[in-house]
């Protein structure tokens, strides 16, 4: 495993006293503490991971370095009020994905953090123009949400966005075909792996981690240890979204989080 790279996948970060960008139980399920955050960072820095951009770790050459890459996903404001100051603190970077329509909506980042994230060093992508699941759009609607979304950060930044990243996972093969012709050098996806020299940089596996989660349950996501069932799960959720399609599924699982 000395070649393979753990991709983090993080969202929100909560601060006591802060209304979240959603209070949706499967939303909430991937909001972390800033506490929790904080002893992440610390156990990543204790057992010598350097958190890394997705751009570096995909140029990454040294095989003996901890290397882990560390992404957000939509462009909350914690991006830049929490996660920054601590990634900075530890000397770590990060690339963060922003849904390029909400820019400047509440809870979200607006154009002076987004640029004031990009000068400090970090890295920004896309992750839509709106968060719409992309399998299920027409070639308008892909190049709005692919195309459009990456030229509206890049005139943000005044830097090239090359990184990708599919709203709730959803892939495809068209969703790649026009990233590739917009220009991205990579696409992340939900699926649940590791990635090496040898995986598609089109379909990047990422690994989310949820609201809660012990050190320990952690320190297995970054050797990369357990993911054989969490992609059964994966699996059988794939197969009922297949099944129902989205907008069927996502009622289902509301109500089934709601009941819990």
């Amino acid at each position: 495993m000395s070649n393979c790279i753990v991709y983090l996948m993080y969202h929100e970060i909560e601060r006591a006293g802060r209304a979240l960008v959603d209070s949706e139980p499967g939303y909430v399920r991937y909001v972390i503490t800033e506490a929790d955050f904080r002893a992440q960072l610390s156990h990543l820095r204790a057992n010598d991971y350097r958190g890394a951009s997705v751009t570096e770790a995909l140029a990454s050459q040294d095989q003996s370095e901890r290397l882990i890459a560390i992404t957000f996903d939509d462009g909350s404001e914690t991006d830049c009020l929490i996660a920054a100051p601590l990634l900075e603190a530890a000397a770590f970077n990060a690339t963060l994905y922003c849904i390029a329509g909400r820019i400047n909506s509440r809870g979200y980042l607006n154009e002076h953090q987004l640029r004031e994230l990009s000068d400090a060093g970090f890295e920004i992508g896309c992750h839509s123009m709106t968060h719409a699941y992309l399998d299920e759009l027409d070639e308008a609607s892909l190049r709005v949400e692919i195309v459009e979304a990456k030229t509206r950060l890049e005139q943000i930044t005044g830097k090239p966005v090359a990184h990708f990243s599919c709203p709730g996972g959803r892939w495809n093969r068209d969703v790649v075909r026009v990233a590739h012709e917009a220009g991205y050098a990579s696409v992340a996806t939900s699926r649940i792996g590791v990635n090496s020299k040898a995986t598609d940089p089109m379909k990047l596996a990422r690994v989310a981690v949820m609201r809660d989660v012990a050190i320990a349950e952690f320190d297995r996501l970054c050797r990369a240890e357990g993911f054989t069932a969490r992609r059964a799960r994966a699996g059988i959720l794939n197969a009922a979204k297949t099944i129902l399609g989205n907008a069927i599924y996502e009622r289902v699982r509301a109500s089934a989080l709601d009941r819990r």
